[in-house]
């Protein structure tokens, strides 16, 4: 499984996964300055999925400022 965008967010920032309660597992990606997305883990979806949905997350605010909370909303 390629991930580039992940990939390439690691130079500049990091992400995390695990459990935040009580939300349960997440996936957040942020840099000194940002939280890019912050993703709650669904119903049956498995690590590679959520992964690639983060990936998609990270362009989606390199490409259009829109940034992505799951957890807070």
């Amino acid at each position: 499984m390629y991930l580039p965008n992940i990939e390439s967010f690691l130079d500049e920032g990091q992400i995390t996964i695990g459990t935040l309660q009580p939300v349960g597992c997440v996936a957040i990606a942020n840099d000194d300055h940002n939280t890019l997305a912050m993703l709650k883990r669904r119903r049956g979806e498995s690590l590679q999925d959520l992964l690639l949905r983060l990936d998609q997350a990270i362009a989606k605010a390199h490409d259009d400022e829109e940034f992505i909370d799951e957890v807070n909303s």
